[in-house]
């Protein structure tokens, strides 16, 4: 870990990575199941869409540059089902009683639910292109994102996962581990200094309501949040090398203004702020769902956090003040020249996106921007 907390990245103003897609994007998404288009086509709108994402980030003054998901229909997909193979996601209507997305309205989405039928291997290099070309776009710093490792257990549970590939589970990690570990080297050496891990499951869990459905599965919610997927973790983020600054942004479900959990960093903080190795966090706390500052107060000095206050889900628009005065709250229970700000999640976790306008997300990203110029000064 780093022996003191670092600033640059993450940027006193960051941003978590996805971008709402352009619609001749979307459109060639359709177009290529349709059989209209070939992968070749899309990858050429993909390109370009890419460039004007790029553009579009240093316009509003952002140091920290992704690709916006482009090249992803759901933020986790590419890793496991494109680069590792053995995976299938679909949704799955029949669990929406116990499990679902929601929206203020009370509407609901039913949940991704991924399904393993062979084994997974890391084969080569699954996001070093996507870098590599980022990369020679901008001369400020390009941030890859990838999923948490633990996202497909928590999703897909035993059920999902095929006994004749994983006969014992032990294994099902094992393979994960190691594709996590191949890629942060392969990255690495592409010249990547900035990984940004997208968590859903600690957050999930810290909502007791989800232990229901993890015990009517079989597993033990509890054991889950603060020993099982802590652990995996860690065996996937060891031995990472030096020149990757690791961000894990903890997020409570993002798809199309809708959220799957509610509740505060408190069961968890400990754990996540002491145990998990990495470098610095990006916390949601866009609304009450994710509790009080207080568990900041367990933050140890060698890490950051970028305060997740603007809403990427809902269209209006924050003010300063109440933003500055979020950030002095937070300030109480940690230093303020150890925190940053940042919307709470990305703007198009799954493909079509929040239900704002591309001008409502602009807006939210200049707020960020000149926020953190205003309490932290520089450019």
């Amino acid at each position: 870990m780093a022996a003191s907390a670092p600033h640059d990245p993450p940027f006193r103003a960051d941003h978590v990575g996805s971008l709402l897609r352009p619609p001749e994007l979307l459109k060639a998404r359709a177009d290529l199941t349709a059989g209209a288009i070939t992968p070749a086509d899309l990858k050429r709108i993909e390109d370009e869409s890419i460039r004007g994402a790029v553009a579009f980030q240093e316009s509003v003054g952002l140091r920290s540059i992704t690709d916006g998901e482009y090249r992803r229909d759901v933020f986790y997909a590419d890793f496991f089902c494109r680069g590792l193979g053995g995976v299938t996601i679909a949704y799955d209507p029949s669990a929406i009683d116990e499990q679902f997305f929601i929206d203020r309205a009370g509407h609901k989405l039913p949940i991704i639910v991924p399904r393993v039928t062979q084994r997974m291997r890391w084969r080569e290099p699954i996001h070093v292109g996507d870098f590599d070309f980022l990369r020679g776009l901008t001369s400020r710093m390009p941030k890859l994102t990838i999923p948490s490792p633990t996202i497909i257990h928590f999703r897909a549970g035993r059920a999902n996962i095929s006994r004749d590939a994983y006969p014992d589970l032990d294994l099902f990690w094992d393979d994960i581990v190691e594709a996590y570990r191949r890629e942060f080297a392969a990255l690495a050496a592409a010249g990547c200094r900035y990984v940004q891990i997208d968590e859903t499951t600690l957050a999930s869990l810290s909502d007791r309501r989800s232990w229901e459905a993890m015990r009517k599965r079989g597993d033990d919610g509890r054991k889950l949040l603060l020993e099982t997927y802590p652990e995996i973790m860690n065996r996937a983020f060891a031995g990472r090398p030096q020149s990757i600054h690791l961000a894990m942004h903890i997020c409570r479900g993002n798809n199309q203004s809708h959220w799957s959990a509610e509740g505060g960093y408190d069961l968890v903080a400990d754990t996540l702020f002491n145990r998990i190795d990495v470098d610095s966090y990006f916390l949601e706390y866009d609304t009450p769902r994710a509790g009080s500052f207080e568990p900041l107060r367990m933050v140890p000095r060698n890490k950051t956090v970028a305060l997740g206050l603007v809403s990427s889900k809902f269209p209006e628009l924050e003010t300063k003040d109440a933003l500055k005065r979020r950030i002095d709250e937070a300030a109480k229970y940690i230093d303020l020249e150890r925190l940053a700000i940042t919307p709470q999640c990305g703007f198009a976790s799954t493909a079509p996106g929040n239900k704002i306008t591309p001008e409502q997300q602009a807006a939210k990203l200049r707020l960020v921007v000149e926020v953190a110029r205003e309490v932290w000064g520089g450019e």
